[in-house]
């Protein structure tokens, strides 16, 4: 249902942090509270921001307003398990993976966006978010305008799964996973991580550039690793996309949307300098599925958005700009 528009509050009252762009609210979904923030034009296109692993849309604080500026109606949504929405356990029933935050987002886009948009979103994900945002169209492509992955991750674009496993090792996996995740101590682990400079060795592999005095970032990253409920969350996520089906992989889902009759334009953007997802993965990928686009930012790591926002809102809007109205053309690339 539409969210209650008194439920929106201004963020950054008193002293303004670039944290807290547009107005903030919580939305209810299958009985957990997710978190949201808008800022933009009304009668803006929607365009709708997805956070990395560990991130919130937080992390988009030097790219909603300029994005606001070109005329998108700009939404940052928390994943479940991130940021300020809830942070659930592990459920057999309903596991923590790419699947659930693409319904997720499907259900945003249908009960909080649709509410005041008469046109399809662009998806604008970086690292896990790309990954959200492609599943996303995939499993709603009739939401979707365009997709932005920056990157996109998946170890199975690295090591691709094998068609067919053995019985035994199916039988066997599920619960050697949960186990394992299990025995680990996140409990202790995480605070441990979140409140050390153990944090910050960690952020620094994500960026190109030095970012021992960003102490923004340390703090939009360290505040949901400090819930209490973050360590049975990353336990869960480590569980849900361990034992994902190879179907909602990235190679899966880049296949689905190939053949989908539905020609929605995809955007990779790589930092040339990532040391989590390498570039060659990207340049991969545009070789196998050449109706992709990749754009690569020069001097940027993991987190080309926060780390080269200029760099990287000019390959985004320019893209926009040439394929949001003129789709058909992929359709014909794909059917050569």
């Amino acid at each position: 249902m539409p969210v209650d528009a008194t439920a929106l509050q201004t963020a950054g009252q008193g002293v303004v942090r670039q944290t807290d762009w547009g107005e903030s609210a919580r939305w209810q979904w299958q009985g957990m509270q997710s978190h949201w923030r808008v800022h933009g034009p009304r009668q803006g296109r929607p365009l709708v921001l997805l956070h990395g692993f560990g991130a919130s849309s937080d992390h988009w604080r030097h790219n909603a307003l300029h994005l606001a500026e070109a005329g998108y109606r700009v939404y940052g949504l928390d994943l479940i398990g991130f940021g300020r929405s809830e942070q659930p356990g592990h459920n057999h029933r309903r596991p923590l993976d790419n699947r659930l935050w693409a319904r997720q987002l499907s259900a945003f886009l249908e009960q909080v966006v649709g509410a005041d948009a008469t046109r399809q979103a662009v998806l604008v994900g970086n690292s896990l978010g790309g990954l959200t945002a492609l599943t996303t169209a995939v499993l709603r492509p009739d939401l979707v305008a365009a997709v932005v992955a920056a990157p996109l991750p998946d170890p199975a674009l690295m090591q691709p799964l094998p068609l067919r496993r053995s019985r035994f090792w199916r039988r066997l996996r599920k619960p050697f996973v949960v186990m394992a995740m299990r025995l680990l101590p996140l409990e202790v682990l995480i605070p441990l991580i979140s409140r050390t400079a153990l944090i910050r060795l960690g952020l620094q592999g994500a960026y190109h550039r030095s970012i021992r005095t960003d102490r923004e970032l340390h703090q939009l990253v360290a505040a949901p690793a400090r819930r209490p409920t973050a360590a049975r969350a990353l336990r869960a996520m480590s569980i849900g996309m361990a034992l994902r089906p190879r179907g909602a992989t990235a190679p899966a889902l880049i296949e689905r949307l190939a053949s989908s009759p539905e020609a929605i334009p995809v955007l990779l953007v790589w930092g040339r300098e990532d040391r989590f997802v390498p570039l060659v993965i990207g340049e991969q990928l545009l070789k196998q599925y050449p109706w992709l686009n990749l754009e690569v930012i020069d001097n940027s790591g993991h987190c080309p958005h926060d780390e080269t926002p200029d760099a990287f809102h000019q390959a985004l809007l320019s893209w926009l700009d040439r394929n949001l109205e003129s789709t058909r053309p992929l359709q014909t690339k794909r059917g050569e």
